[in-house]
């Protein structure tokens, strides 16, 4: 049993920030929620103070790539298999420790590190995983360069390869492949993208045929499509599909807004890795065709999501980053903040993700009954949004009820030895 007593509570749901304010968490759940000093605290909880500090849902993020433990796509690397698992283990830790309680992998990353998870192995996030995409040939998920011949390969080991496939027929069976593997959603590439190799970002890829074909069959196993996007051609294509997200959408014009809102798809924007690719990209040897498309990302970004607001798209919230750019997680919610305001950028990071991952019944706002997924940040993010992008500020984490970071703890224990 845990209990949090003067907190700050910002529930996500869309009301203020409720003043000295006292939780109860008993068997992983949210219990009583009420004033500070309004009730008798149960015997033997362990007690938090949050004087001066914002109580609020574990932070969740739609668009992570977990695997990419450097700046390539194709997977490709010299470091031994260990190694690189390692190295994936280690962000997925962090992430965690970053206030982030549940994440949506946008591919790359095997069922085996959920497993981990899940058996302890591993202090993470839940995982949400859509392992290996699924990409025409020379489209986005196909990491050959031009004077590579043969089949696509991985030369990590342990993260997921793209499904190189074309027409329906292909589709279908690499969508049953994925799901067999443990994807929690599907993953399709219908554009080119900035960081794949022959490609163009303006690109549609694969037929409506194609992509109802993967939509039918995550349907049929009860879950969904999202897809890699940019262009109005592409997401209106998806749209038709059935595909329920829509990751990035740099390129939207008025009447594909028109289209989404209508649809009730959601749009995931991730501005935070163009900004971080273009101020950083070179200094990581990222090829100069790469980072052409990049700054032609970050050009569409903000105007796209101005669009976006504009007709009431349902908007979620997902940061792509890549390898040494990963902690710069929760630097999203606050370039969302510069365009949609803050409120509605803490409430896509929480609630609208929630109900993106079909899991709001359980996580994304602090009310009675749901999953004990909880932080406390130092500072009000209503008020300072930027607080949580400093992973220090994020001084407890509690995930299924469960404390897994609590700074002030720690502290005291340093200074007894």
């Amino acid at each position: 049993m845990l209990v949090f007593e003067h907190a700050r509570l910002l529930d996500c749901t869309g009301a203020d920030p409720r003043a000295n304010t006292a939780l109860v968490v008993e068997d992983g759940r949210i219990g009583r929620i009420g004033p500070s000093g309004s009730f008798a605290l149960p015997r033997g909880a362990e007690l938090i103070d949050c004087r001066g500090r914002t109580l609020m849902p574990g932070l969740t993020d739609a668009h992570v790539h977990l695997s990419a433990v450097d700046l390539s796509l194709a997977g490709r690397t010299n470091e031994p298999a260990p190694v690189v698992a390692l190295r994936i283990a280690a962000l997925i830790e962090a992430t965690l420790q970053m206030g982030y309680t549940t994440v949506r992998d946008a591919g790359g990353l095997t069922w085996g590190f959920k497993e981990a998870v899940r058996l302890g192995l591993i202090a993470g996030p839940d995982l949400l995983i859509a392992g290996g995409v699924l990409s025409q040939t020379g489209g986005h998920g196909d990491g050959r360069g031009r004077s590579d011949y043969g089949v696509p390969h991985n030369d990590s080991q342990v993260r997921a390869q793209s499904y190189i496939v074309d027409g329906p027929d292909e589709v279908r069976k690499a969508t049953r492949e994925a799901l067999r593997r443990g994807s929690d959603q599907i993953k399709v590439m219908a554009n080119g993208g900035a960081m794949s190799p022959t490609d163009e970002m303006t690109s549609p890829q694969f037929t409506v045929e194609e992509l109802a074909a993967a939509v039918y069959e995550a349907k049929a196993a009860g879950t969904y499509v999202m897809a890699h996007t940019y262009t109005p051609q592409s997401m209106q294509n998806c749209i038709e599909a059935g595909v329920r997200s829509l990751e990035h959408g740099n390129f939207l014009d008025e009447e594909t807004a028109v289209r989404i809102k209508e649809s009730g798809t959601f749009l995931v924007p991730t501005i935070v890795t163009y900004e971080q690719i273009a101020a950083y990209g070179e200094t990581q040897n990222v090829p100069e065709n790469q980072m052409r498309k990049i700054r032609q990302g970050l050009d569409g970004a903000f105007t796209a999501l101005e669009i976006a607001v504009r007709h009431g798209v349902t908007i979620a919230s997902g940061s792509d980053l890549l390898g040494p750019m990963q902690p710069m997680k929760a630097r999203e919610p606050l370039l969302k903040a510069n365009v949609m305001g803050t409120m509605a950028a803490l409430i896509a990071t929480t609630q609208t993700n929630a109900r993106l991952f079909r899991l709001e019944q359980e996580i994304g706002t602090v009310e009675t009954g749901k999953r004990a997924d909880l932080i406390v940040v130092d500072g009000d993010p209503t008020v300072a949004i930027d607080c949580l992008a400093d992973a220090a500020n994020v001084h407890v984490v509690v995930k299924h009820g469960n404390v897994v970071k609590d700074v002030q703890a720690e502290t005291a224990l340093a200074a007894t030895g």
